[in-house]
């Protein structure tokens, strides 16, 4: 299983059947190599997975991220093995430990010290599994401990609401060989208040959760760029914004920070699905 280059991150929950068959076929029409989905409180991770590989040719499809909580170790790997076999390898188990109001408040399920959680969830997931080290799992690690669990036990990292500063540093934890499929909000917007207004808005649901904001502190932003919907400096850093060539560049600070694949993440009114896939066409060729 080989990943591209580039690839494209969309919170698929608000879109019907109809829409999500649009969104496929406009990723991989554009050559993108992978269409990455998170769980929330919509489709269920490996129901939606099924159906967007039944709608596609030849695109990997990349759960970013399905909670190890919604569902054992053991439903993981059927469901992960059963997509592979039905449609011809392309499916990519990403595994994540979610937040507390995604496990406890919503599931009921009691949050237990991320590390230690997940490195159990992995030894059930590759109980019996034949090749496990070639098995296509990849973690939504941010920390450094998290980081280095990636790069022993999967096939490497999903980093999410990152920096180039992050990406180099994961990549040297993560070392020669393992994927670095980072995730990079954009918008081909010009004016700067529209495009930190559309940027405060896609951010603020993250700037609530823990996980999160002890990584941003963790590279170097402060509390103050924190606080009231984030500032400047905070928002430019998360959502690139500007023409294409501009967007593009950003994009490439990854790649030569140590990336071996960039996600986009197309930031757009809500709704507007024509800027969406303006955005893909002209960033497809990063």
């Amino acid at each position: 299983m080989a990943l591209g280059r580039l690839g494209v991150w969309y919170a698929t929950d608000k879109l019907d059947a109809a829409q999500l068959g649009d969104l496929v076929t406009t990723v991989e029409k554009n050559g993108y190599s992978a269409l990455w989905y998170p769980e929330s409180r919509g489709y269920e991770s490996m129901s939606l997975a099924g159906y967007m590989l039944s709608k596609s040719q030849r695109l990997m499809i990349g759960s970013s991220i399905a909670n190890i909580y919604a569902r054992d170790s053991y439903t993981a790997r059927r469901g992960m093995v059963s997509l592979n076999d039905l449609y011809g390898g392309r499916f990519i188990l990403g595994l994540g430990v979610s937040h507390i109001p995604m496990v406890e408040g919503l599931r009921g399920h009691r949050y237990d010290r991320p590390l230690g959680a997940m490195k159990s969830y992995l030894e059930g997931l590759y109980k019996d599994l034949a090749n496990a080290s070639e098995a296509p799992v990849v973690l939504a690690a941010l920390g450094p401990k998290m980081l280095a669990l990636s790069a022993e036990r999967t096939r490497g990292a999903v980093p999410y609401n990152v920096t180039p500063k992050h990406t180099a540093e994961a990549a040297k934890i993560l070392g020669a060989g393992k994927w670095l499929a980072v995730e990079q909000k954009v918008t081909i917007e010009t004016d700067p208040a529209k495009a930190r207004a559309l940027g405060r808005k896609e951010l603020a649901r993250y700037l609530v959760l823990p996980n999160y904001r002890n990584n941003w502190l963790r590279e170097g932003f402060s509390e103050a760029d924190l606080t009231e919907g984030g500032s400047d400096k905070f928002i430019d850093a998360m959502v690139l914004w500007g023409d294409a060539a501009t967007v593009k560049k950003g994009l490439r600070a990854h790649f030569e920070a140590g990336a071996t694949h960039v996600c986009l993440q197309p930031v757009h009114p809500d709704g507007d699905f024509a800027a969406r896939d303006r955005m893909l066409a002209a960033l497809a060729d990063t």
